[in-house]
């Protein structure tokens, strides 16, 4: 009796564990549905506005004015408070953060409205989407630990970094393509990657003195970057230009 209800204690518990990790990914992921739908429409109002695009960028030359400049490199900044400000900062101040964050890429983003079509920008949508829903399911699901190739993508990531410092004085097109196809790539098994890492944070495996509530935030801030990026870099292969 002893062995049997041991044996139903523990399958219970782990069912209990698995409720709490889907839960848990439920979450993040309606967390980072907001923060796009947020950029969204931002950037669809600042684009469809002259007065506010020509606050941001000299419609003449198509060079950007100070404002322009911060508010594309300011959710660097977010970015870096959110993640190294977890332990410190509540909830609220980091949801607040995010938010706000959201609405700076959606500034920072209008800006392709005004090169791309707006057809190949929503099919771009479309394929990052669907590209980024299957990689998810499979590093959800999958029983391969990814975490050594996780690693691998992060290299890959910095060197995506570097090369497109040092292509932003080279003005390679060549590079510019293979940076492009990389970024493809890397984005790609982030997903995967990602997606693993937030079921054992689920878990109680990853950080699990901290506040679920505060790894929400954290975890959909990174599949939002994963989304955006792969949007980016897919947009330079489908996106057609005005």
């Amino acid at each position: 009796m002893n062995l049997q209800n041991n044996t139903y204690d523990t399958t219970n518990q782990t069912y209990k564990v698995g409720d709490v990790a889907s839960a848990f990914i439920a979450n993040v992921f309606t967390w980072m549905f907001l923060a796009l739908a947020v950029t969204a429409v931002t950037s669809y109002f600042f684009a469809s506005s002259e007065s506010l695009i020509s606050s941001m960028i000299n419609l003449e030359t198509g060079r950007m004015n100070m404002l322009g400049w911060i508010v594309t490199l300011s959710p660097f900044a977010f970015v870096m408070i959110i993640t190294f400000g977890l332990q410190r900062l509540s909830f609220s101040t980091l949801s607040f953060l995010f938010i706000v964050f959201s609405i700076l890429m959606g500034m920072s983003l209008s800006f392709i409205l005004l090169v791309y079509t707006a057809s190949s920008v929503f099919l771009t949508f479309i394929v990052t989407s669907a590209t980024f829903g299957v990689m998810a399911f499979l590093g959800y699901t999958t029983k391969t630990d990814l975490t050594k190739f996780g690693s691998l993508m992060m290299m890959g990531l910095f060197g995506i970094i570097i090369a497109s410092i040092a292509n932003f004085f080279m003005h390679s097109s060549t590079l510019d393509y293979m940076i492009s196809f990389i970024g493809v790539l890397v984005f790609t098994g982030l997903t995967a990657y990602d997606v693993q890492k937030l079921k054992r944070i689920g878990n109680g495996q990853v950080y699990g003195s901290l506040p679920k509530s505060k790894l929400v935030i954290l975890g959909a801030l990174n599949l939002y970057l994963d989304f955006i990026n792969l949007f980016l870099f897919l947009l330079r292969f489908l996106g057609s230009r005005k």
